[in-house]
């Protein structure tokens, strides 16, 4: 099989690209873009980047979102981003609460972020295509201090938005340090991501 390198951006999803609305997004309606997100996914893809979504989504242990309703929302954002030209290469999300034990849902507590499963399971996924990701060239970016960890742990550059959550202070209070802080993930994109990569 030939192998090809790529990079990969890999990107939380609430708080990040739509709108952190503080309760689990179960409909179409309350997913709304943050400004310029779509534009800089697109940016991000037209420099070679494969996107790819890792998202927590407890809701559904606890009984708040079903997984269909998950499932409805995240190709509902695909078809907005594809709209700017800004679609997604992969999804991923993780149904598992430490606090809601559930027999179906369990197995995956190693996918739940800080903890890397849903970054290696793309990788993986990737790989069975012939495409080896360069974890050296590819970006984590998040609103909250375990999505910089993840980046960390799984070897990626992370960055954090101060969009959704902004744990700036809590980052750097734990030791858990991105490579750059951006007001949003346009800023992210635009002046840190293109720029070193």
């Amino acid at each position: 099989m030939i192998t090809q390198k790529i990079k990969v951006l890999f990107l939380d999803r609430d708080g990040t690209i739509n709108q952190d609305t503080g309760s689990y997004i179960a409909s179409r309606e309350q997913l709304l873009l943050i400004d310029r997100a779509g534009e800089a996914i697109a940016l991000a893809r037209r420099a070679g980047f494969r996107i790819v979504i890792v998202t927590n989504q407890a809701g559904i242990a606890r009984g708040i979102a079903t997984i269909e309703q998950v499932e409805g929302v995240n190709r509902y954002l695909n078809q907005l981003l594809t709209a700017k030209d800004a679609g997604f290469d992969r999804c991923y999300y993780c149904p598992f609460h430490p606090d809601y034990p559930h027999p179906e849902y369990d197995r995956f507590a190693d996918f739940r972020k800080p903890a890397t499963g849903m970054v290696e399971q793309a990788i993986d996924e990737f790989l069975a295509e012939g495409l080896i990701v360069d974890r050296s060239a590819s970006f984590f970016v998040g609103d909250k201090t375990l999505d910089v960890e993840c980046g960390l742990r799984a070897g990626l550059r992370p960055v954090l938005v101060r969009t959704g959550h902004n744990e700036e202070e809590l980052c750097f209070a734990q030791n858990i340090i991105p490579e750059f802080v951006a007001d949003d993930l346009y800023q992210a994109v635009t002046e840190y991501i293109l720029a070193s990569s």
